[in-house]
């Protein structure tokens, strides 16, 4: 399904999260498909069934899965829940993030110039829905 990085600084569960929001987010997995349970995805990526168990439970938090008691995880077929929440949240964090470029010495054109480059490259926004 994808790999992790144990060496990152990033902790396994959120290197989880933020996969499993790409897929969700790309459509690599559909809404109301169900995830592969905590402990096939454990012993798939060598790891401790906690910390799946605690990246969904974010995810879940987040809005991106739903779970159903014996049934397992799935993805949430409404991943507008909390859309105006997380641009706000996304907008705040990108701030914050900018602002350290620019203090750091990053030029504000190159920081456009990255920006421009990963629109043209992912598609996004509303002129490509």
């Amino acid at each position: 399904m994808f790999e992790l990085d144990i060496r990152s600084r990033k902790p396994i569960y959120e290197q989880l999260v933020d996969k499993m929001k790409e897929l969700i987010m790309n459509e690599v997995v559909k809404a109301d498909e169900q995830l592969p349970s905590v402990r096939a995805l454990a012993t798939e990526l060598s790891i401790n069934p906690n910390t799946i168990q605690k990246a969904y439970r974010e995810l879940e938090t987040q809005g991106f899965i739903y779970s159903i008691k014996g049934k397992g995880s799935f993805v949430s077929p409404n991943n507008q829940v909390k859309d105006n929440e997380k641009i706000t949240e996304v907008k705040k964090e990108l701030e914050k993030l900018i602002i350290e470029a620019l203090y750091l010495g990053i030029q504000a054109r190159e920081i456009i110039e990255l920006i421009e480059d990963l629109d043209a490259s992912k598609g996004g926004g509303e002129s490509n829905d």
